[in-house]
């Protein structure tokens, strides 16, 4: 899971894909396209959001996303459009590169819709993009389970 900054929408994504796959098949985790935040706990409000859906988040720390993501990971998910470009152009080939896809296109495919940054509005904002994380984490999770089974 990739946003910007790894501290609002990837953090959320990760704990709510997390809380819908058996941990011991599954490892998921987020990355940011920045380093600003490295090391630094998801946004109180991200922290918050889960915590009244009934997720922990508040042990993540954010990190920039890496090459050997590309190897570690089946399936890179982003957050928006920006997100998109700038992890393709880190992909190390077309593989890799096969391997990013747009987190909402899993509920509207070939639409681009982004998942907004909820960082500089209201606790609103960060509810309504874990609402539109967890579709999409459902369905992620059913297409994850039916694979590996």
């Amino acid at each position: 899971m990739v946003c910007l900054g790894n501290i609002c929408r990837s953090p959320l994504a990760e704990g709510i894909l997390q809380s819908k796959l058996p941990a011991d098949k599954f490892l998921v985790d987020s990355a940011g396209t920045g380093n600003w935040h490295a090391g630094q706990q998801p946004d109180e409000r991200s922290v918050l959001t889960a915590k009244n859906r009934g997720l922990d988040i508040s042990c993540q720390k954010a990190r920039q996303i890496r090459q050997s993501d590309f190897t570690e990971f089946d399936h890179i998910y982003v957050m928006d459009s920006s997100n998109l470009r700038d992890v393709t152009r880190l992909a190390p080939n077309p593989a890799a590169k096969a391997k990013v896809k747009l987190m909402m296109d899993e509920i509207y495919p070939g639409q681009g819709i982004d998942v907004p940054d909820p960082y500089y509005g209201g606790q609103k904002g960060f509810d309504k993009v874990y609402d539109m994380l967890d579709k999409a984490c459902e369905l992620v999770a059913e297409k994850l389970i039916k694979q590996h089974a």
